[in-house]
């Protein structure tokens, strides 16, 4: 379900980021065609009407789909090549994908369809960026995608809702497609030469989720490095490591960027400064190493944005209709692999961030030689403290390990030979997302555990960012005195970390 109101969102085709696919897809925000895009998609279809009325042989237009492209198809049986395309294809199973994911799907292809090269009618578009903005969203399985074609299978799930076939949420009741377009004031299209090929081919619905994933673990990673220096200073561990000097001598961007947030945060910290004498020269390497982890995942999902930037400006159905050329071209622009590597990429890194997390709080649990007792109860022995919130975020790490196996390295031929390499996009996809779960699960447990540690610091005062955000989640979640259901923390922990009121707080 949208959740709140933002700016309207222009489609030109080629203009898109993360953030206003997101706008759309999650936070209400309008969309809207541009009125030089409306003319590039009235262009393209008038030559498809011209190439279809000459008889022209076009893939999928006069012929069969992937190993059936030979076959020809009449024209009087064009518009019904274009529906068996579309409920031949709606072959998805297993849970619904969520509906911001497939609002951010929407959201990219409608602007792949504006670009002019798909030869669909506007009305097409129109109908597309509609349910958008009436908040009528497709019941789309999540299992059924080998990311060859893109995702056929989840494209089809969507397209049904267009011509009011299948399923459909509207305003988060699920109910006939039909109906949430009538509810809507919609009308459902009569699918066209062309047109059902053009809704089903391409890499939105993987990119969609990749696109909001990758947003998601950028507030994952500006979480991160506040709850490490949380635990780092409750810990009492040393900031020397956190030094422009040394860190400039492996420049790595991201690397720079952490031990930056680190030194910000615990700034005129007290609790650092206590123990600046006491002979302690190193830290374990889940503290010493925050700038080198937690920079390395940043650059990785520095790299994941630039692909997914790239993916979202794309045209990746095929046939591509050039009319200025006077061309119909066919091409893989439908292929998944930039798609499914850069979800691999990002779901291997961001696991990293949860494996550093739990080993931070493990020691915390575990300090009596820094001052903190066992489980981080004054009480041990009749209290269990905070022992198994640590066993939570283990279990959380140890899911990832299964969860972040690169997908992209698999391929099962389909199409009776015809797609005989397939990308497996749409799995990295959802399981980069479950990834992620697990990192905020993770860093919420983290951070109980640094709050907890904490209040044994005490009255010394925290650093300048360390302590906004301790104070910020005090008001949340009330201090470790005796043993209670820590479930209900964890929760509240994590809605912190999600809508960024941790990070916006502890931000200088």
């Amino acid at each position: 379900m949208v959740t709140k109101a933002a700016a309207a969102v222009e489609l030109d085709g080629r203009h898109l980021t993360l953030e206003s696919i997101r706008a759309v897809a999650e936070l209400g925000a309008r969309a809207t065609v541009a009125p030089a895009a409306r003319a590039r998609v009235e262009a393209a279809r008038r030559f498809v009407d011209r190439q279809f009325d000459r008889g022209d042989a076009i893939y999928g237009v006069t012929t069969g789909f992937g190993r059936l492209a030979n076959v020809s198809v009449a024209p009087s049986d064009a518009a019904a090549l274009q529906y068996n395309l579309v409920r031949s294809h709606a072959a998805g199973t297993g849970e619904p994908l969520e509906e911001r994911f497939v609002r951010a799907a929407g959201v990219l292809r409608a602007s792949s369809l504006a670009a002019g090269h798909s030869g669909i009618r506007t009305e097409t578009l129109d109908l597309l960026v509609g349910i958008l903005n009436e908040n009528v969203t497709p019941y789309v399985p999540k299992q059924g995608s080998v990311g060859a074609s893109g995702d056929l299978a989840p494209l089809a799930h969507m397209t049904l809702t267009l011509i009011g076939e299948g399923q459909a949420y509207y305003r988060g009741e699920l109910m006939p497609a039909a109906q949430a377009l009538e509810r809507a004031g919609l009308r459902p299209i009569q699918l066209q030469a062309k047109e059902g090929l053009s809704l089903v081919n391409g890499t939105e619905v993987m990119t969609g989720i990749d696109a909001l994933c990758t947003l998601r673990a950028e507030r994952l990673m500006a979480a991160a490095d506040v709850i490490g220096a949380m635990s780092l200073e409750a810990f009492l561990g040393t900031d020397k490591v956190f030094d422009r000097r040394i860190n400039a001598l492996r420049p790595h961007p991201g690397q720079a960027q952490v031990a930056d947030n680190l030194r910000a945060l615990l700034r005129d910290s007290e609790i650092m400064e206590s123990h600046r004498d006491c002979g302690r020269v190193q830290d374990p390497y889940s503290y010493r190493c925050i700038p080198v982890v937690h920079g390395a995942v940043r650059d990785a999902a520095a790299h994941v944005r630039r692909v997914v930037e790239i993916e979202a400006i794309s045209v990746t159905d095929n046939p591509l209709v050039f009319p200025d050329d006077g061309e119909f071209l066919t091409g893989g622009n439908f292929h998944g692999q930039p798609v499914a590597l850069a979800a691999d990429i990002l779901k291997m890194a961001i696991a990293e961030l949860a494996a550093i997390s739990e080993r931070r709080l493990y020691l915390l649990l575990n300090a009596e030689d820094r001052g903190l007792p066992l489980f981080l109860t004054g009480r041990s022995g009749l209290q269990s403290g905070l022992m198994l919130v640590q066993y939570t975020a283990a279990a959380l790490v140890s899911e990832n390990k299964g969860l972040a196996w690169p997908n992209s390295v698999d391929s099962i031929t389909t199409s009776a030979g015809q797609e005989d390499h397939v990308s497996m996009g749409m799995t990295a996809a959802c399981n980069l997302s479950r990834v992620l779960d697990n990192v905020e699960g993770a860093l919420a447990c983290e951070l109980l555990g640094a709050l907890t540690a904490t209040e044994f610091r005490r009255p010394l005062r925290s650093g300048v960012g360390t302590q906004a955000a301790y104070d910020v989640a005090r008001e949340r979640i009330p201090p470790w005195v005796d043993d209670r259901i820590p479930a209900g923390d964890i929760a509240v922990a994590r809605e912190l970390i999600d809508s960024g009121a941790l990070i916006a707080h502890a931000s200088p």
